[in-house]
């Protein structure tokens, strides 16, 4: 598959024209449409009282546009992006890479060997650096904070995905107001609602699809705005250009004091959509979005503003609707078309960014996991999420029937921009100390100026959100509870396993044959471990007549990188002699790689691997080390000899297993063969490395003939009942009702019932 990165590289002009148009439709339509309702919302906060009140906020209009798209997301967070990838938890992987801070603790030292890990490890002379990454790893109050930031974020784009077509498709209809005198609030907000439904149905076709064919309109968009703002600013005041001043936003506070402050909420939505230009960064290249909106969107958008504020300095009665007021009469109906085509491309902006930064969190262990549709099979990082969806757009029109005032909705869109820009500045900061070793003078002016703006900014919005805003809050709360509680049910469910592993000794005390019978065939156990043999395979033992000649213990495990390449996929180990046929196997994957091999293809890489292993461990004579075997051969008295079936049946692992099904009016020859298969080369005479390595591979042949099983060990976990009332609460009821209605790992295969086997396992914790 081709990147964006690549296709943007390429030497074909019609290929660059392309990517730009979608580059518009996908990226731009949120910040493209901000023109439709600032000033609206600032002179509501903050009422005209003179021409020199439409320069002052003028002024901080286009400071604020220079300060936050520009020169901080395109000059700075732009080149955060973890490969092509952006968004809030793409700085918290990349931070993750450099800095053992994941409080899920599954990392392997192998995975740092991945080619898309990419390390830079802090230099022994920046001193500063080193000490903030040994700090981060030996905290675990700073980890937890760490997550917790990102975690806010990530409810807050969400939010952002509710309110950002709410905000834009409101306004953009609030144009019939001006064009239709009749037409009342009520009727605006029907007909806002119908839109709604239509944009989130078309969603599924695709950022490239919908990117390439509202591109072209955009593009329109933004030439009428230029052309409006130039055809206002010659007709009715060309003073405006003294906005570019600073000293006028001094002047704008000193004369309106409070009321100034109170239009700082609105003005902060000037640069609403800002935030989509990271997230969207897998869609397309770094270079795409900088140019595209360095000399195309940026100036349409200066000239806009530059001509609203031109006709309200004479008419400044016409502030509550100021974009289609100072639309002329002649064109004002094409203009409203082209408005509302613009607003629902806007209202895509963060929908798309919102499902890029789902998936990332889904791969880190912070969401429960959804189907995942890709829409592009040139673009892989275009994707639907048809749950998140659908859910975005139940609670979009809570939100606009709970608080028809567009008003109070663009405070609440002020809310989300904030909190996910002011989480934004903080993880890259630390990545520009981190990772960047940034001059530290330049690190403290970006985080400085930057922070220092957008508190100023949230304290604004904060103050009004009393009005009903405040919905917006205690739908992020409500978010960010939810990752929460899946990732801490994830982690103690992880560290539950890694204590009730069963210890390598008593394997080995089993014998070959692991105490059962060994039937020809490969049983996959699928588990969360990337060390050790879990506890649910005690229960296999225990409940099954018989196992497989060969075990491969399969962990599905996500690791920081965007992709790993298929070459570095899997990870074998082999566990206990090689008489057992146990291996443990680790399937890596990036947050960025489709899962979409069918059963068949996954077994066929998945043993093409394992032969690889062999032949590299023949060739080598001893295993890659990884620190690996010191975990498998841990102290056995931390571990329990004990199994109790899922039947309540208490065996004990220190005698052979389920002996009474062995079949003792098995004839001899039957018996002695069925013992050489499961036992393999042990039983031979000694042989040379080459014949040795011959029969192994043969046993993987034969194996692999007789059949594939998909031996799935479902582990829960449950409180304890001396547990503190509120863990229950979390462990018992949402942590399993998240987990109980999450899409399962081995669905993405596809495998057939009939090769399924499962078993249940509870955890008290």
């Amino acid at each position: 598959m081709q990147s964006c990165v690549l296709t943007w590289k390429d030497s074909s002009v019609g290929r660059k024209l392309i990517l730009a148009l979608q580059t518009l439709g996908v990226v731009f339509g949120d910040i493209g449409t901000s023109p439709l309702y600032t000033f609206s919302v600032m002179f509501n906060r903050s009422p005209i009282n003179d021409k020199e009140d439409v320069i002052g906020a003028l002024s901080l209009v286009i400071y604020t546009l220079i300060l936050l798209p520009l020169v901080k997301y395109v000059f700075f967070v732009l080149w955060a992006n973890d490969d092509g990838e952006g968004g809030t938890f793409a700085l918290y992987s990349l931070i993750c890479r450099h800095a053992n801070v994941s409080l899920i603790p599954n990392q392997l030292p192998s995975d740092a060997r991945i080619s898309g890990f990419g390390l830079k490890v802090p230099s022994p002379e920046l001193e500063r650096s080193l000490i903030i990454k040994e700090k981060l790893e030996a905290s675990m109050v700073l980890k937890k904070l760490l997550l917790i930031l990102v975690l806010a974020g990530t409810a807050m784009v969400i939010a952002d995905a509710v309110v950002t077509p709410a905000m834009s498709v409101m306004s953009a209809i609030g144009g019939l107001k001006v064009g239709v005198g009749a037409i009342e609030q009520d009727q605006v907000l029907v007909i806002s609602v119908s839109f709604l439904v239509i944009l989130f149905s078309v969603q599924k076709y695709g950022a490239s699809k919908l990117g390439l064919a509202l591109g072209p309109a955009l593009l329109l968009w933004f030439f009428c705005l230029a052309g409006i703002g130039i055809y206002n600013i010659a007709k009715y005041d060309s003073s405006v250009f003294r906005a570019f001043n600073p000293a006028h936003i001094y002047f704008f506070f000193k004369r309106n004091s409070v009321n100034a402050w109170y239009a700082l909420g609105g003005c902060v939505l000037c640069a609403t959509g800002s935030e989509a230009m990271f997230a969207d960064l897998s869609y397309f290249s770094v270079h795409s979005i900088q140019l595209t909106f360095t000399l195309l969107v940026l100036p349409c958008l200066l000239l806009g503003y530059l001509g609203q504020a031109a006709y309200l300095s004479e008419n400044f009665s016409h502030a509550e609707n100021a974009f289609f007021s100072s639309v002329p009469s002649f064109i004002f109906w094409p203009v409203f078309l082209i408005s509302n085509i613009a607003a629902l491309i806007a209202s895509r902006a963060m929908t798309t960014a919102t499902f890029t930064c789902i998936k990332q969190s889904i791969a880190l262990g912070c969401f429960p996991r959804l189907k995942i549709i890709h829409t592009s099979k040139k673009f892989i990082g275009q994707i639907y999420i048809p749950v998140l969806n659908w859910f975005l757009l139940v609670v979009c029109l809570i939100v606009i029937c709970s608080i028809s005032n567009i008003f109070m909705i663009g405070n609440a869109y002020g809310i989300a921009e904030l909190g996910i820009m002011m989480t934004t500045t903080i993880l890259v900061t630390l990545i520009m100390l981190l990772i960047w070793q940034t001059n530290i003078i330049v690190v403290c002016l970006f985080a400085i100026v930057a922070l220092g703006v957008e508190l100023i900014f949230f304290s604004s919005v904060l103050s009004s959100v009393a009005d009903g805003s405040w919905i917006i809050l205690v739908f992020a709360a409500i978010m960010f509870f939810i990752m929460y509680v899946w990732n801490y049910g994830s982690k103690l469910k992880y560290e539950t396993e890694v204590q009730k592993k069963l210890p390598m000794d008593l394997l080995r005390e089993l014998g070959s044959n692991l105490g059962t019978i060994r039937a020809p065939g490969i049983g996959l156990l699928y588990n969360e471990l990337a060390k050790g043999v879990p506890a649910i395979f005690g229960h296999f033992l225990t409940t099954l007549p018989a196992i497989h000649s060969m075990v491969i213990f399969v962990c599905i495990k996500y690791v920081p990188v965007p992709s790993v390449p298929q070459s570095e996929r899997f990870l074998f180990r082999r566990v206990c002699p090689r008489s057992y046929h146990l291996f443990r196997c680790v399937a890596r994957y990036g947050y960025k790689d489709v899962r979409k091999e069918n059963h068949q293809a996954f077994e066929q890489i998945l043993i093409e691997s394992l032969e690889k292993f062999i032949r590299k461990e023949a060739q080598e004579r001893s295993l890659e080390s990884d620190g690996d075997h010191n975990t498998d051969s841990e102290d056995d008295t931390t571990l329990s000899r004990v199994l109790i079936a899922p039947n309540g049946s208490v065996y004990s692992l220190g005698v052979p297993l389920l002996a009474e099904h062995m079949d003792f009016n098995q004839r001899p020859s039957e018996k002695r063969s069925s013992m050489d298969f499961g036992a393999g080369p042990s039983n031979e005479p000694a042989l040379d490395a080459e014949q040795s390595l011959e029969k192994e591979l043969s046993f993987i042949h034969k194996a692999k003939e007789s059949g594939v099983v998909y031996l799935l060990g479902h582990g829960d976990i449950r409180a304890t009942k001396d547990s503190w009332f509120l863990k229950k609460l979390v462990i018992n009821y949402m942590y399993a009702f998240l987990r109980k209605n999450s899409r399962r790992g081995i669905t993405n295969l596809s495998v057939p019932h009939s090769h399924l086997m499962q078993v249940g396992m509870t955890y008290m914790v």
